[in-house]
């Protein structure tokens, strides 16, 4: 990924947070990934950790129409996922007895505005702004805004990004190599890897 879409990831990002007045903390932990699929604009997504403690963390996102977050799972973490702005899709997929990933057949379980619910894998549910679904530990999803661009949140127990994202695309890396073609206007919290 190059250094120039990062900027320009987190440019649009800040746009869209000043736009619907959400305003971030000083020096805030900026996430920009492509997934090491080579094009941002299909799969992508802009992240800020806003905390990150041993009990619990909290993400504020941002992700652009047409930019998917492809299926994986967390063998640890359970969490909130939050529209905040605009439409968001989220597709729903079970897991075997060896907690391997099952496209179509089986039953996904969540809680649906805190209500709880049951889906068949493969579902696609759609959250509008405020709305929000828990996703227990082991649960396959994946997810892309509908409106032009979703602003997403995230409460989870303790997030390990380094070991705790499980993809179904073997290809998929949740930190990529970057192409320093420009300056960096932020760093980013993988710059530590």
């Amino acid at each position: 990924m190059k250094r120039s879409e990062i900027n320009r990831a987190i440019a649009d990002a800040l746009l869209a947070f000043e736009r619907h007045h959400w305003h971030l903390p000083p020096n805030p932990r900026w996430d920009v990934t492509g997934f090491g699929l080579g094009d941002f604009n299909k799969y992508g997504l802009t992240l800020v950790n806003l905390t990150e403690l041993p009990q619990y963390c909290e993400k504020i996102m941002y992700a652009r129409c047409g930019q998917i977050t492809p299926i994986h799972k967390h063998n640890s973490k359970q969490e909130d996922i939050i529209c905040r702005i605009g439409v968001l899709a989220m597709q729903l997929y079970s897991q075997d007895e060896n907690g391997e990933f099952r496209e179509k057949d089986g039953d996904v379980s969540v809680l649906h505005n805190g209500e709880p619910a049951t889906f068949q894998s493969g579902t696609i549910i759609y959250l509008q702004a405020g709305e929000r679904v828990t996703l227990r530990t082991g649960s396959f999803h994946q997810f892309w805004p509908k409106s032009e661009y979703c602003i997403i949140g995230e409460v989870s127990t303790y997030n390990d990004d380094v070991a705790d994202n499980v993809f179904v695309n073997k290809n998929v890396g949740r930190f990529e190599a970057i192409e320093e073609d420009e300056p960096a206007l932020f760093p980013l919290v993988s710059d530590q890897y």
